[in-house]
Order: C-alpha cells, then sequence, then structure tokens
C-alpha cells in the first residue's frame, strides 16, 4: 500500500486472530447513516470478554460513529449490534446503560455546572443509592485526584481530571463493556501515560473495553487486538502487536517512513 487512502482487504488478518473466548459484544455488515451521508459502510467486527479491542483510523473514518452505533446514540439502517448475544440494533440508549454500555464520549462531556461527586452520581443514575456510594468510592481509589476535587466544579477541573471524571462517570454504572471515545485527545504526554495505565487497570479488574483512540502506537500497545477503518469500513483487521510489525499501520497511523 502506498497511501491512506489504497484500502486493504479486512481478510488479510480477520477475526480469526481473535483471542479464545466468548463474544459479547458483535457488529454485523452495519451501516450507519447521517441523513443521507452513510458513515459506516458494512462495518463487522466482535468483542470477547475481557479483552481490549482498539479502533484506529483517520479523522472521519467513522470510529466515533461506531462507538455511538453501539451505545444507541444511533441505530444502523442495515446489519446488526448484538451484546451478549442479544440484538440491541434498535434499542435506546437509557436501556442500553442499564444492559450494562458504558460511554465516555469524545469531548469528555461532563457537568461542568456540578461537582465531581455529583457527576458521578449522575453517571449512577441506574443503581440504588447504597451502590452509587460504594461505587463513587471505587472511582475514587481509582483516581485519587479526583477524591481531592471532589466538591469541585467539573468545569474547574484540568483537561486531565476532566477525562479521568469523564471514565469514572461512565464506570458507576457498572458497565460489562466501556466504550472510550479519544481519551488521550488534548492531554500533555505524562498524562497520557497515566490515561492509559488506568485503562489497562480497569481491564485488568474485569471490564472489557473497546477503545477509540487516535494515538495508535499506545492503543495498539494496551490492546489486544485492533481494527481498522477508513471511510467508514474495516480494512485491516488482527492481534495488537501483528498490527504494530503491519507495514501499512506503521507508515500511515505511526509516521514510519
Amino acid at each position: 500500500m502506498t497511501g491512506a487512502t489504497e484500502p486493504v482487504t479486512a481478510t488479510r488478518a480477520a477475526d480469526s486472530a481473535a483471542r479464545d473466548g466468548e463474544i459479547l459484544l458483535k457488529l454485523d455488515g452495519v451501516h450507519t447513516y447521517y441523513g443521507r451521508i452513510r458513515a459506516l459502510q458494512g462495518v463487522s467486527l466482535e468483542v470477547h470478554r475481557g479483552e481490549i479491542v482498539t479502533l484506529i483510523g483517520a479523522n472521519g473514518a467513522g470510529k466515533t460513529t461506531t462507538l455511538k452505533t453501539i451505545s444507541g446514540l444511533l441505530h444502523p439502517r442495515q446489519g446488526k449490534v448484538t451484546f451478549e448475544g442479544k440484538d440491541i440494533s434498535s434499542t435506546p440508549a437509557h436501556e442500553l446503560v442499564e444492559r450494562g454500555i458504558g460511554h465516555a464520549p469524545e469531548g469528555r462531556r461532563i457537568f461542568s455546572r456540578l461537582s465531581v461527586t455529583e457527576n458521578l452520581q449522575m453517571g449512577g443514575y441506574t443503581r440504588r443509592a447504597a451502590e452509587v456510594s460504594e461505587d463513587i468510592v471505587r472511582v475514587f481509589e481509582l483516581f485519587p485526584r479526583l477524591r481531592e476535587r471532589a466538591t469541585q466544579q467539573g468545569g474547574t477541573l484540568s483537561g486531565g481530571e476532566q477525562q479521568m471524571l469523564a471514565i469514572g462517570r461512565a464506570l458507576m454504572s457498572r458497565p460489562r463493556v466501556l466504550l472510550l471515545d479519544e481519551p488521550s485527545l488534548g492531554l500533555a504526554p505524562i498524562l497520557v501515560q497515566q490515561i492509559f495505565s488506568i485503562i489497562k487497570e480497569i481491564n485488568d479488574r474485569g471490564t472489557t473495553i473497546l477503545l477509540v483512540e487516535q494515538n495508535a502506537l499506545q492503543a495498539l500497545t494496551i490492546a489486544h487486538r485492533g481494527y481498522v477503518l477508513q471511510t467508514g469500513t474495516v480494512v485491516l483487521a488482527g492481534e495488537a502487536q501483528s498490527l504494530i510489525h503491519d507495514e501499512m499501520v506503521r507508515k500511515v497511523y505511526l509516521g514510519e517512513s
């Protein structure tokens, strides 16, 4: 391949490279539109229980649209999304939170006028009060900086602290799969390392993760498997370490000549 616009067949390293285990989340031939504009063109992928799977690709490739389609913010016109073996293609977003899909969106989207604790409480709206209190303690253990800022308004936090809060809020529903959209966007390098360490720890504690990330090397370093999207289509898939060494991935997404 000579450039980012030349497609690579997805069969080159397809889902046969997936780790053995139960399929938690699956997209099968998904087409998603914004009005008349087709953003996803037959996307198929699998996430196995316990994995970190990453989606990499250029801006406009369809990564965020894929996460929105999974979390119910968008619904596919064709194809199917299944979670724990059940079709959720037309399920409303709030019901998917209750079923176990958490989403920390691009841009964080915290409640800027609410305190850190109040933001976390909002994330636990589907839970009982006693469970919410327990989970806030767990989030503070994972993000000690948030404990220090517990009464501070979300809008006054630094970028890194807001990202911690966005992830913590998504964890408050105790998701079985956590969708993370560009968690390192706009952060200083030292904070990027911290965020990725925390993502790995969240996975080690048992949460399956589907990660969208512009920093392809960081994402592939912590992921088990990855998919490469170009213009709404999966063009390459495989074990993360194999993708790191793939010539096209190294040239187009890792910045190597």
